[in-house]
């Protein structure tokens, strides 16, 4: 549901920005998911303004441009080359100033730079009506009939309006909520403000000179039906105030009179239709239930067939309209419409709800009705729809408000116990703000003692008849977050704290690592001794001997998972299976003096194409990087993906590769293996291997999740391309990103590489894209522009980047 901020002005004085008022609609039941910028100009016509020529001349270098200063109300008059055919000395006219952003209708938006133009200066642009986006001529420049003074901003001149619109996830039990009135009735009690109903005292029918009854044989489904004539109305567009307000919630305005129906369901959440008042035979309408079988055509063109059980709004001949769902295609407001009946009603949602089910049919007023509307509200709303089209549509009200009120719906009474609002709230309010909470929401109290409260609650609230429903009420006025942890909670309220299981955590790493396509391998904890000789990094004098061996391929204990997983790569190899995804868990020996040691480490293997071949797609050969993914996501899923990292060449067998660190331990190596090494275990295919130390990892996981609110505003990417020495790394290059700019970095990434003659000796070039965030706020083009400056500098001094452009 949209909720419009300046709507809501008309209701309550609010001086609060949206973010405040967002946060407190939120905290008091009403989720705001999120606050949008609404504007009648796409980007408002920022940095245009009035400008007046005061010098003309044709261009010296183009037949087709002029020469033009304009006095824009600065201290000096602006240059500006202009090809429109009509400029000329004396004009009043649009301009854009440098830094301006326009949104031309049919392209794409652009941004006013300072520019030479066949040789002259030009600080912006003189503005045909299609550049702003105002309409789609292109004929010539505007020109204005305006004595307002130069420098005033277009946005003033053309009454340019901006909103800010919130979206609110309303749930199905806050039905007085759905509208605009409804949601100032919460903000009434939460700024402690007085509401605003429009005023509706002055209205008085012109005559009775065309008066239609109204029978209601169903009072069950329709307890109140009213309805009133407007007669000699001319039927046109509404104004700008008015469709400016349908369009910031999402709606397409029509004409005058179905927009104000639109703007009295939204504004105040009592939906109204309004008929053409000549096509009502016989001057009587009948709320009765349909015929069964009969068949209907629909506002929306549909033929559809009635059940017994559907309320219809009838006229003496036929329906009209399914009532409180859908309007009819016959009876309808058109352009020839000089007469209509408008009506305003409260129908049973039980009955609403069935039939919009029945036929499949979702309105705005049926989303209303059938959760519960205020039965008070018709007359009022009535009143104020007929001034309103009255003003806007011209004609005469001629007839009195017809209120066909059978079942009075009466106020909900409900006792409440002032125990039971401290026991559910959990905390002890006073009495003095209880009652002042029940009052601000229009819960009035009829009797009081000590011990208890009865208070009668207005029948729009169609979700507060219980006691628990009185306290959720007050509970969420006072505010969920106010509510403060008793010291002396007793354990059982507080959910278990289980202590770290290596099993279950290393089976839901298994679990990751099987789904993303890798096998699991269980290999032999005797090897050769001679892996160990060959192994930089690895001292044979530590191998674990085997006193009683079988023989010399499995003389000692392992120190390395590599050599078993390289053997597991050979022996599949040797049977045609080329492209591996390897890993296993498994432990690794020492000797160190009298003293033997074991840990536990996590190896991955990967070897040959990325995934088998398959007429989809091409299969690429798997690379370091494939490997490094996988590594990233199993340190992501154990939660320690904020590990530093060092690159390094030759160790451990690997010929390059990284270093993973966590408080400068290294607790991990990701490389491609030294190919004299693959060959010793007879593999002839490049392989990428990753040694994790698990039991390390364990030590540091804490198994802690933490959450976060979900941001309300737009991320934002900007790319630049860097060329650079060789020597320089991505690593250098994020960490001085994070070090110029802490707050509003988010991310940084290389999309793209290039490395070629035409950059030079030694040179390289990286494509880099920067994620730029607010958690509070929309970025602006200025605070973007500011810190990508910053980053940029920062590269050229010192990394000395050139910046290509």
């Amino acid at each position: 549901m949209k909720i419009s901020l300046d709507w809501l002005k008309e209701y309550i004085d609010i001086d609060e920005t949206a973010e405040e008022i967002g946060h407190m609609l939120t905290m008091s039941g009403l989720e705001v998911e999120g606050i949008e910028q609404f504007e009648t100009i796409r980007g408002g016509l920022s940095g245009v303004v009035i400008g007046e020529v005061m010098e003309c001349e044709r261009h010296p270098n183009a037949d087709k441009l002029s020469v033009t200063k304009v006095d824009i109300g600065g201290e000096e008059l602006s240059p500006i080359v202009c090809g429109a055919p009509n400029v000329a000395k004396g004009q009043k006219v649009l301009v854009a100033t440098v830094g301006a952003t326009l949104y031309p209708n049919g392209g794409e938006a652009f941004k006013i730079k300072k520019a030479k133009i066949r040789g002259e200066v030009s600080l912006g642009m003189i503005c045909a009506e299609d550049e702003l986006g105002l309409g789609t001529s292109h004929d010539g420049i505007m020109v204005l009939d305006t004595i307002l003074a130069n420098g005033t901003p277009a946005a003033e001149y053309l009454q340019i309006s901006s909103d800010q619109v919130f979206e609110i996830g309303l749930t199905p039990n806050r039905a007085d909520a759905a509208s605009h009135y409804g949601v100032a009735r919460d903000l009434k009690v939460l700024l402690d403000k007085d509401l605003n109903f429009p005023d509706i005292a002055s209205f008085k029918p012109d005559d009775t000179s065309r008066t239609i009854s109204i029978e209601v044989e169903n009072p069950d489904a329709c307890p109140r039906y009213a309805g009133l004539t407007i007669s000699g109305v001319d039927i046109k567009a509404s104004p700008d105030w008015l469709q400016n307000k349908l369009k910031a919630v999402g709606l397409s305005p029509i004409n005058n009179v179905v927009d104000i129906t639109n703007y009295i369901l939204h504004g105040l959440g009592q939906p109204m239709h309004a008929f053409d008042a000549d096509k009502v035979k016989g001057d009587k309408v009948i709320v009765r239930n349909a015929v069964d079988g009969e068949i209907f055509v629909t506002l929306d063109g549909q033929e559809r067939t009635l059940k017994g059980n559907d309320l219809m709004i009838c006229n003496e001949e036929k329906p009209m309209c399914i009532g409180g769902v859908l309007g009819g295609l016959d009876s309808g407001v058109t352009t020839l419409t000089q007469n209509i009946f408008l009506e305003s009603a409260y129908f049973s949602a039980d009955h609403i709800r069935k039939t919009a089910q029945q036929h499949s049919i979702k309105t705005d007023a049926s989303f209303r009705f059938e959760r519960g509307t205020d039965p008070n509200m018709p007359v009022k709303a009535l009143k104020l729809a007929a001034m309103l089209i009255k003003e806007l549509a011209g004609g005469k009200i001629t007839s009195e408000v017809i209120d066909e009120h059978h079942k009075p719906v009466k106020n909900f009474t409900v006792e409440v116990k002032y125990k039971n609002v401290h026991r559910l709230i959990g905390k002890e309010l006073s009495k003095v703000e209880i009652k002042t909470i029940l009052e601000g929401l229009e819960i009035g109290i009829v009797e009081e003692n000590a011990e208890m409260l009865t208070v009668s609650v207005p029948p729009y609230r169609v979700d507060v008849q219980r006691e628990a429903d009185v306290i959720e009420e007050i509970l969420r006025i006072h505010g969920f977050n106010n509510i403060e942890l008793s010291e002396n909670l007793a354990a059982s309220y507080l959910a278990e704290f289980p202590k770290k299981d290596p099993v279950k955590i290393q089976q839901k790493t298994t679990e990751m690592l099987v789904g993303a396509g890798y096998q699991e391998i269980m290999t032999n904890s005797l090897t050769k001794a001679q892996y160990a000789e060959a192994l930089d990094g690895v001292e044979a004098s530590e191998n674990v001997h085997i006193l009683n061996y079988l023989s010399e391929d499995l003389a000692v204990m392992r120190q390395s998972l590599m050599f078993s997983g390289l053997e597991t790569i050979a022996h599949n190899v040797n049977r045609q299976q080329h492209n591996l995804k390897l890993f296993e868990f498994g432990k690794v020996y020492q000797q160190k003096g009298d003293k033997y040691t074991e840990r536990k480490q996590l190896a991955i293997l990967v070897s040959g194409n990325q995934a088998e071949e398959s007429w989809l797609q091409a299969s690429g050969k798997a690379d370091y990087y494939t490997l490094a993914s996988i590594v990233s996501k199993v340190m992501q899923r154990l939660g320690l993906d904020k590990f530093q990292q060092q690159s390094f060449d030759q160790k451990k067998g690997l010929d390059y590769g990284l270093e993973l660190l966590i408080n400068n331990q290294v607790v991990g190596r990701v490389g491609k293996v030294n190919a004299k090494l693959a060959k010793l275990a007879e593999v002839k295919q490049e392989v990428f291997y990753a040694e994790l130390e698990w039991d390390a990892l364990l030590k540091i996981y804490s198994g802690e999740t933490s959450y976060q609110e979900i941001s309300k505003f737009p991320a934002v990417r900007r790319d630049l391309s860097l060329v650079m020495s060789r020597n320089v790394t991505f690593d250098q290059i994020k960490d001085l990103a994070f070090k110029t700019e802490r707050k509003l970095l988010k991310e940084i990434n290389v999309f793209d590489v290039y490395e070629g003659e035409n950059l030079g000796d030694n040179k390289k070039s990286y494509s880099v894209s920067f994620i730029l965030h607010d958690d509070y706020k929309t970025l602006t083009d200025k605070v973007i522009d500011k810190t990508m400056n910053r980053l940029i500098g920062a590269y050229e001094k010192q990394l000395n980047i050139l910046i290509r452009k």
